[in-house]
């Protein structure tokens, strides 16, 4: 859907429905940083995404909630690509945050896909975590094991392994706590996560510190959840399902792997573009994406 100088898009869709609504702002760079806010507010999504793709090669994508900016943002990269592609300006690298990353887009049935570079993660151990817990809802018995790790692309957030997924789903955590204490920590939020058998993982980002209660989709945290499975069980490849809490199922691909810099990840996802309602509505159904291993890009298929 596009209106008011804005396209709203649903990323990581999950079976040709559901996703992420996203807002879209092709502009050579003219708004203020209160003006990108505005437009957030105006789209009633929980970010936008801002494309500059003035003078130089690379279009710079900006990431804005209603509080602010971010430092970088994976559902709206993927969100942003899929536009410049329908647009016919989609290339292979997009700049944000400093960074110039290599990315892809491809129309399919089911929408348009989209993979992006991630970079290195920095993985750590966060020792005091209880009153995170208990902000999320969680007692310590609630919690699969001593798996719970601090991963940064930039930003860090703590990947919280939850034993049983019903306990997951029923999560109503204490907002005005979790974001004092993400605050405190410098965290972006906390992604719990369950994982399911047949590298399927199902979790719930949040981030009221950056204004997000819960976000619908998370991917920058999904890439995070396959540096962490690597680095802890030595498979990176994940599907991570989330939204289903909040009546927008989605999906996101992450496959992480060693580099002489670190540990890098790969993210993906469908996109649909526009979506034909406002935030809540569902996008047109289209084909199931058949194999999910198919779909993580081999280093042959990368830029």
């Amino acid at each position: 859907m596009t209106r008011g100088g804005h396209t709203i898009v649903a990323a990581c869709t999950r079976d040709g429905a559901g996703g992420s609504p996203t807002a879209v702002v092709v502009d050579p760079g003219t708004q203020s940083d209160d003006e990108r806010r505005a437009i957030v507010r105006a789209a009633g999504t929980s970010h936008a995404a801002f494309v500059d793709t003035g003078p130089g090669d690379v279009p710079t994508v900006r990431f804005f909630t209603t509080a602010g900016e971010l430092r970088n943002c994976g559902h709206g990269t993927i969100a942003a690509q899929a536009v410049l592609l329908e647009r016919g300006g989609a290339g292979d690298r997009l700049r944000t945050g400093g960074r110039t990353f290599a990315t892809t887009a491809v129309r399919r049935p089911e929408g348009i896909e989209v993979w992006f570079d991630q970079g290195v993660i920095a993985l750590r151990e966060q020792a005091a975590t209880d009153h995170l817990f208990a902000a999320l809802g969680l007692g310590p018995d609630d919690v699969a094991g001593d798996d719970t790790r601090v991963a940064s692309p930039g930003t860090p957030r703590l990947l919280v392994p939850v034993r049983d997924q019903r306990k997951l789903r029923a999560l109503r955590p204490d907002f005005e706590l979790l974001a004092a204490a993400c605050r405190r920590l410098g965290y972006l939020g906390c992604f719990a996560y369950t994982l399911t058998p047949g590298q399927v993982a199902v979790g719930r980002m949040f981030a009221p510190a950056i204004g997000v209660d819960e976000d619908v989709v998370n991917a920058n945290s999904a890439g995070c959840l396959a540096a962490h499975l690597l680095d802890s069980r030595g498979d990176g490849r994940i599907e991570v399902h989330q939204g289903d809490t909040l009546g927008r199922a989605s999906t996101v691909f992450a496959t992480a792997e060693r580099t002489a810099d670190g540990v890098t990840a790969w993210i993906g996802g469908l996109t649909t573009v526009p979506a034909p309602g406002v935030p809540g509505a569902t996008p047109a159904s289209g084909s199931r994406m058949t194999s999910r291993l198919s779909a993580w890009p081999t280093a042959a298929d990368r830029p």
